[in-house]
């Protein structure tokens, strides 16, 4: 739900007018109506007005006959949260006459200084507007190539193919992709935080110490923030993994062919996730080491772990509020947590910060972790906050569990089939075949991570940090839960019944 933009907010030049039809034109109501209508706006069901846009610079690599490509900062205000405002990244490319192919993504049309009446499409759907950015990145190579305003940066070593075609992925929420050809991938940063973004810098940090477990950085566009003066970067150019699987969809294959024949043990089966769960622990596990070579790491002392714990039960007393059925088992989680406390100190370090199997993917060449921004909900600054590499293990662990009772509950019984005794059993030996896999994947997941195959040295570090593992999984459970009460309540059965292992254990 949208409001009209507030009078004598700051806007662009002109944004209300009226046009060559004699219609009135209100430049800020388009862009909120464009809002509304992709998958990458994060406002959607919420009362806003578009209170603000700021034209911040033009993409270089312009042809003759192409398009004005122009990267515009979109301020959203919320009217449920005490003026809470948001940025959005719209970049607009700009034609004279109106382009039948990208009707699916036209904005408006409104005076641009210099060019006239022009009709203004998203940028990103255009193959014409992305050859800009594309030959942008080509030229950097030597240089960073800059209008004034925006800046095109690149890593030394990797050749780009500059008349590679675009195709703009389509399943992304908070992003948008574009690859180029088979050669490179762009992600474009749509919510936008003055500041350094994570996903770059990790990603910078983590190519040039040369990481097999990622996909190489090329290269960056970074602005300045009129407002504050603070760096912005807007989008960033990776190697583009052809052979690529989703990690978690990987997962899930590996969980229906062991379905597929439940009277068999995992450890017999075509569908055991143990090899491979091991070899993502021990990619893991290298990005850890590189990440404390490169970024700062600490030693906090018994101070932060008392905090810690109180933070751990904080988020589940508000948790218990939404979700009743906790309350049952939020004794025995707050001695969990209260465990914490009791700890001398904790090492924390830059890490990846919502580590799961769908920050990962599987490739010919191993497995590679993505996505380094962390909680899209968490301010920046917390997420460029050094934390324990334990809470990403926890992470990984959790994810470990939700894959064969997602499997579970997608799954249709038939009735038909069996009577409702035999449908009972079926469903029971895939709840014991579920239990199997997961605890056989985090169990390998472990052993890749702590001591690559080594089983005494695992035992030894686990122990020295089991306190803080268990604490941290059991977070990330409680989280769960009060995630799919609010959004998938027919899902919240998984997060409950591990809690409930969890505290009966």
């Amino acid at each position: 739900m949208t409001e009209d933009a507030a009078d004598g907010a700051a806007l662009d030049t002109d944004e209300r007018g009226t046009g060559p039809d004699g219609r009135r034109l209100d430049r800020p109501a388009l862009f909120a109506d464009y809002l509304v209508r992709t998958r990458w706006f994060g406002g959607k069901g919420r009362t806003f007005s578009v209170t603000g846009v700021t034209r911040i610079g033009e993409i270089p690599g312009r042809l003759d006959n192409g398009p004005h490509v122009v990267v515009h900062l979109v301020e959203v205000t919320y009217r449920d949260h005490h003026g809470e405002t948001e940025l959005y990244q719209v970049p607009l490319a700009f034609y004279a006459e109106p382009q039948g192919r990208l009707d699916h993504a036209f904005v408006g049309w409104w005076e641009e200084e210099g060019h006239g009446w022009m009709h203004a499409y998203d940028a990103l759907h255009d193959h014409e507007a992305m050859a800009c950015w594309l030959r942008s990145f080509h030229r950097a190579a030597d240089e960073p190539v800059s209008d004034g305003s925006l800046t095109f940066h690149r890593l030394p070593g990797y050749e780009l193919d500059a008349d590679a075609q675009s195709a703009l992925f389509t399943g992304e929420q908070s992003n948008s992709s574009v690859a180029f050809g088979e050669d490179s991938i762009m992600k474009v940063f749509r919510k936008i935080t003055p500041g350094i973004n994570p996903d770059v810098a990790v990603h910078e940090v983590l190519t040039l110490a040369g990481s097999e477990h990622i996909a190489a950085l090329y290269g960056w566009l970074e602005a300045v923030d009129p407002a504050s003066g603070e760096p912005m970067h807007l989008a960033m150019l990776q190697r583009f993994l052809r052979t690529a699987t989703d990690g978690w969809e990987f997962a899930l294959a590996s969980v229906r062919t062991l379905f597929a024949e439940p009277e068999v043990h995992p450890h017999h089966s075509g569908g055991d996730f143990a090899g491979e769960a091991t070899r993502l622990g021990e990619a893991v596990a290298s990005i850890h080491r590189h990440l404390a070579e490169s970024f700062p790491t600490e030693h906090l002392g018994p101070e932060a772990t008392a905090s810690l714990a109180q933070a751990l039960i904080e988020r589940l007393d508000h948790a218990v509020r939404v979700v009743p059925e906790l309350a049952e088992h939020a004794p025995r989680l707050r001695e969990v947590f209260e465990e914490v406390a009791e700890l001398d100190g904790i090492e924390v370090q830059r890490v990846h910060g919502d580590l799961h199997l769908g920050q990962t993917l599987r490739t010919s060449l191993g497995w590679k972790i993505v996505d380094f921004e962390g909680e899209p909900a968490r301010p920046l600054a917390e997420r460029l906050r050094p934390d324990s590499r334990w809470r990403d293990v926890a992470g990984m662990l959790r994810s470990f569990d939700y894959a064969p009772h997602a499997v579970i509950n997608a799954a249709t019984l038939n009735p038909q089939t069996g009577s409702l005794q035999d449908l009972q059993r079926a469903h029971e030996q895939l709840v014991l075949r579920a239990a199997e896999w997961a605890n056989r994947a985090r169990n390998h997941f472990l052993m890749g991570y702590t001591s690559a195959g080594d089983a005494s040295v695992a035992a030894e570090e686990l122990s020295a940090h089991r306190v803080l593992l268990d604490a941290y999984v059991a977070d990330k459970a409680v989280y769960e839960a009060v995630y799919e009460t609010r959004n998938r309540p027919t899902w919240v059965g998984i997060p409950l019944q591990a809690i409930a292992r969890l505290t009966t254990s």
